[in-house]
This record gives C-alpha cells, structure tokens and sequence, in this order.
C-alpha cells in the first residue's frame, strides 16, 4: 500500500512524519530516513487498530489542482 506522507521540521530540529490518511500516524526522527521508518511502524498499528475498531482503512485521499496568483 502506499500512502501519501509529509515531512516537516519542528522546532527542535526533529523531522515529523504524517500520513494524512491514516488518523494518528505520525512519528518523528532525527533524519528523514528515521521518521519514516518509525512512521511505517506507526501507521501500521494505526491500521491495525482501526481494523479491530471497524474503522474504515484507510480514509480515501485525492489530489487537487489550485492556481497561485
């Protein structure tokens, strides 16, 4: 499965990892390659959490186009 993620820097200097379409997956590393590897742990616990819930996996996501002016 592949999932839409973001990458951002907080303020400590720590890159945090988010899957939009999971509820609750999100992680951080020290590198980018730390974040992601403990976002997949994340998002798998996620999913699997929202199975025994019987929450729908994942939520469904699309893309959209905008113009800047």
């Amino acid at each position: 499965m592949e999932l839409i993620v973001t990458l951002e820097r907080d303020e400590s200097g720590l890159i945090v990892a988010e899957c939009p379409a999971i509820p609750g997956s999100v992680s951080q590393g020290k590198t980018e390659e730390e974040a992601l590897s403990n976002l997949r742990e994340a998002a798998v616990l996620c999913l699997e959490v929202r199975a025994e819930q019987g929450l729908p996996l994942p939520l469904r996501t699309t893309y959209i186009d905008i113009e800047l002016n």
